[in-house]
């Protein structure tokens, strides 16, 4: 298939509250390395730092970047994102880096992250959009991250660090319990006061819809 006749997922995100921090460029680089060596499986291209705080991303199929996203929000911690993702066509050769690249995926993308910025079209803050050619699909996706986002800034340190305890030890809560060094009965209690099972029954269900859908 060719690159023009496929449906590819851009993602373009950049960081909360960035001028706080004056080592960001060291701490972004860092955690974006590790971060493109973990998601191998799930990117067509690696992540590419644009300018300053923003980075690019391309996926290898739309249906993964419900798990791209709360995984990269995971390994970021404790930086915060705005992400903003395009689903449409991309004129071939795929090359890195993908910063290079332009194509419709990209104008929708960032279409989407100008959205989070702005707060468009909701009236509360988010941290995720979705634009595509499919008018449904994006009111439909914009609305389930919507509701996602609330529950996700909320998240405190100690329940993202729960969170990531869980997941490093592939959802086994006695053995996460123990390298974290808190009682199983603690680990269950932070990982549902993090929304985590809500969360994850949001990647599940969005990466069906996705694959439906494109």
């Amino acid at each position: 298939m060719s690159a023009t006749a496929h449906n590819w997922a851009v993602l373009i995100a950049d960081v909360v509250g960035s001028t706080s921090r004056p080592d960001l460029r060291r701490v972004l680089g860092d955690k974006l390395r590790r971060a493109s060596r973990m998601h191998r499986g799930l990117l067509k291209l690696p992540y590419s730092v644009t300018a300053g705080d923003e980075f690019q991303a391309l996926a290898l199929s739309p249906g993964l970047m419900p798990e791209l996203i709360f995984d990269l929000r995971r390994r970021l911690q404790p930086l915060a994102l705005r992400i903003g993702v395009g689903i449409g066509s991309l004129p071939g050769p795929l090359m890195p880096p993908v910063n290079k690249l332009s194509g419709e995926a990209f104008v929708l993308a960032r279409q989407a992250i100008e959205d989070v910025k702005t707060g468009a079209p909701h009236k509360y803050p988010v941290l995720t959009a979705f634009q595509s050619r499919n008018p449904s699909f994006d009111r439909m996706a914009n609305l389930v991250y919507g509701l996602h986002d609330t529950l996700l800034q909320e998240i405190s340190a100690r329940q993202w660090k729960t969170i990531d305890g869980y997941l490093v030890q592939r959802r086994r809560a006695p053995l996460a319990a123990r390298a974290l060094g808190i009682a199983t009965s603690t680990l269950s209690r932070n990982l549902r006061r993090g929304r985590f099972w809500q969360i994850s029954e949001t990647v599940e269900e969005m990466k069906k819809i996705l694959e439906a859908c494109f």
